[in-house]
C-alpha cells in the first residue's frame, strides 16, 4: 500500500466507456442466459453512477485481490500513476448469491486498491 503522501490522485471518467458494456455482457453470459444478461446491461446503461469504497466492493464480491504483477492490474496502475482517467465499475447485485458481481472493472478495482483501500470508486450498480 502506498503511503498517504505517495498516493497518486485517481482520476475517473464520468461514465463507463462504450467498450465496458460488451465486456460486461460477455462476463455476465457466463452466469445468466442471454436475455437476462442483455437486460442487466441495458439497466446498467440507464442507471446513475454512485460510489463505494474499494474495500467494501471487495468484501461484497468475495473475490481475491489480484497482485500488481498481473498484467491488466499493472496497466491500470500505470494509467493511474500517469494521471489518465479510468472507467467506473459495472456491478450487479445478486441476491441469490448474496454478493456483488463485478461485471466489468475487476482489474481497475485491484489497481485502485493497491494504492488506497478506502478510495471511493465510481460505479454503476443494478
Amino acid at each position: 500500500m502506498a503511503s498517504k503522501k505517495n498516493k497518486p490522485k485517481i482520476k475517473w471518467l464520468k461514465e463507463p466507456e462504450d467498450h465496458d458494456y460488451p465486456a460486461a455482457l460477455s462476463y455476465l453470459q457466463l452466469s445468466f442466459d442471454d436475455a437476462a444478461s442483455k437486460k442487466i446491461v441495458e439497466e446498467l446503461k440507464k442507471t446513475a453512477v454512485t460510489t463505494f469504497k474499494a474495500k467494501d466492493i471487495f468484501r461484497a464480491s468475495s473475490l481475491s485481490l489480484l497482485g500488481i504483477s498481473n498484467l491488466h492490474v499493472k496497466k491500470d496502475r500505470d494509467k493511474i500513476k500517469s494521471g489518465t482517467a479510468i472507467s467506473p465499475l459495472l456491478l450487479v447485485r445478486s441476491t441469490s448469491l448474496a454478493k456483488v458481481i463485478i461485471a466489468d472493472g475487476y482489474h481497475r478495482l485491484c489497481a485502485v486498491y493497491s494504492f488506497d483501500e478506502d478510495a471511493l470508486i465510481p460505479c454503476k450498480i443494478v
